[in-house]
């Protein structure tokens, strides 16, 4: 008995260090890390006035680039080089007069040296990337400085570049860095695709997609809901509608119509096209939904929900479901068929208004008779 108190006592006492040294941990790092938040604080001293500036534009430029440095021979160096390869550049001596001027104009690049008086490049690069973000910092440095800089790329520097360098190393960086930049910026604009719940798929921006959570997506870009009577609502998914853009008609399946999986189901017309989608399962056409003959307009909300185009008895679901996608497997595949349109409408030299890879609701309604039969092929005869 006595040992069993002695047990228990133990036990209490190494459950009360053990406690209290996890305790003394958690502060010790909640310390460091107000330490190191501290040891990040910004000098955001700047000034409007650019004395040492000098400016060189030219037409369509590759990149706008702001470069500091308290070097003169540096900052010729940078404009006789990249002015002539088509940047744009703007030359600084001083880091205050750097912060002023990104406030005022877009750069692309801030290139900033390390070993600068009353502002060096490391304020200068937390500074920049606390203004603007969406500018991307290099550094200037020298061989014994390379360690400061890997260092400034924590506090968000891209890049560094080391000096002195040849005219040829100095574009072969610059033009790295941009397709860096410009990989990225892509990525970041990329078209978004959302899981939603059914009554939300209507409020998202027409370069996004929607997928309703437990709705399954067909390879052709048709939609499926299982019922819990067995039965199969289908419809035309968001990626072919957004592209498709406006529906005039539909050409529903006959009741009672034995349909294979791949085999055509359903057509939506517009004006003289029309796009035939083939059934993501086998089953006998239950029943159609003919109030969505008179209000065509409503799949412009959703074309899910209550916007299915017809009802299938399914015959071999337990079978064919596997070739459907739900879940992140549908946004995965969304995501796979947007890349593959950006990369033939690149190919084809084709962009859009505002650039990048942002699609628009619509996007296959502006192509020729060919180039939109090309793009039905492509994406809804699956």
């Amino acid at each position: 008995m006595p040992l069993l108190i002695i047990a228990v006592i133990l036990f209490v006492i190494a459950d009360v260090l053990i406690r209290q040294i996890s305790k003394t941990i958690r502060e010790q790092k909640e310390r460091k890390d107000r330490e190191a938040a501290l040891a990040v604080s910004l000098n955001l001293d700047f000034t409007r006035e650019s004395k040492t500036l000098k400016r060189v534009e030219v037409e369509n430029p590759k990149a706008k680039i702001l470069c500091v440095d308290d070097e003169p021979v540096i900052l010729d160096s940078f404009r006789k080089i990249l002015v002539l390869d088509g940047y744009c550049v703007d030359t600084v001596e001083t880091g205050q007069e750097a912060l002023g001027l990104i406030q005022s104009h877009n750069y692309d690049f801030v290139f900033t040296d390390l070993k600068m008086p009353q502002m060096d490049g490391v304020e200068v690069t937390k500074s920049v990337k606390y203004l603007r973000p969406d500018i991307d910092v290099v550094i200037i440095t020298g061989f014994a400085t390379v360690e400061t800089a890997v260092e400034c790329m924590k506090y968000g520097a891209m890049d560094y570049v080391q000096k002195p360098f040849t005219e040829d190393e100095l574009l072969g960086f610059v033009k790295k860095i941009l397709i860096m930049r410009q990989d990225r910026i892509q990525k970041q604009l990329k078209p978004k695709v959302h899981i939603t719940h059914l009554a939300e798929s209507k409020h998202f921006k027409t370069y996004e997609f929607a997928i309703p959570g437990g709705v399954f997506i067909s390879p052709g870009h048709c939609w499926a809901s299982m019922e819990q009577d067995g039965a199969v609502k289908v419809g035309i998914d968001d990626f072919a509608k957004k592209l498709i853009g406006k529906i005039d008609a539909i050409d529903f399946p006959n009741l009672g119509m034995m349909v294979k999986l791949g085999q055509p189901l359903f057509t939506i017309k517009q004006g003289t096209r029309s796009v035939t989608f083939n059934s993501p399962i086998t089953g006998k056409v239950t029943k159609i939904n003919s109030p969505l003959k008179n209000e065509i307009e409503s799949l412009d909300i959703t074309p899910y929900d209550s916007n299915w185009i017809c009802i299938l008895d399914a015959d071999n679901l337990d079978t064919e479901i596997k070739n459907l996608k739900i879940g992140k497997t549908a946004v995965t595949y969304y995501q796979e068929d947007i890349d593959r349109l950006i990369g033939i409408r690149k190919k084809a030299g084709a962009s859009t208004a505002k650039g990048y890879d942002e699609l628009q609701e619509g996007e296959f309604e502006k192509l020729s008779d060919t180039e939109f039969y090309s793009m039905v092929s492509e994406f809804f005869k699956k």
